[in-house]
């Protein structure tokens, strides 16, 4: 333990504190004289118990005010927490979607390059069977205008 000389109200107190505290010992008490003083000269003489004690309200009042703005900001992160998780859901559910699309696009566009490659197949069977007959008929026909 470690103790620190504190002045209050023109008093030397002597408290003690964990070791390593003493500097913010020191802080605490400089803030809450500075109160102290401060409402002195603003109420005047109204007696060190009754000063002592608007102080404390005075400090809690401070205190309860920066615990309730700590409270409002911590159920503000968590509303944007939530929010956030919803909008990654949405962006995952709807890059999921889009690959579905991509894919069903994919296969669409794979059966159309099949259909093409048959019917283009299937067009060069007919031309090749359309000249075939073409060169048939004209060997026919040539034949036919020899014979006579």
């Amino acid at each position: 333990m470690a103790n620190v000389n504190i002045k209050f109200n023109g008093k030397e107190f002597l408290l003690s504190c964990d070791d390593g505290q003493e500097e913010h010992l020191q802080e605490l008490a400089v803030h809450l004289n500075e109160k102290f003083n401060n409402l002195k000269a603003s109420l005047g003489s109204i007696g060190e118990n009754k000063l002592l004690l608007i102080t404390s309200i005075t400090i809690m009042d401070e205190y309860f005010e920066t615990k309730k703005k700590i409270d409002q900001n911590k159920e503000e992160l968590r509303k944007l927490t939530e929010k956030f998780k919803e909008l990654k859901s949405l962006v995952y559910e709807y890059k999921e979607n889009k690959e579905n699309e991509i894919t069903g696009l994919n296969n669409q566009l794979n059966n159309l390059k099949e259909e093409i490659e048959k019917n283009n197949h299937d067009y060069e069977n007919i031309i090749d069977k359309a000249t075939d007959q073409i060169e048939n008929f004209i060997k026919k026909a040539h034949s036919e205008n020899s014979i006579q």
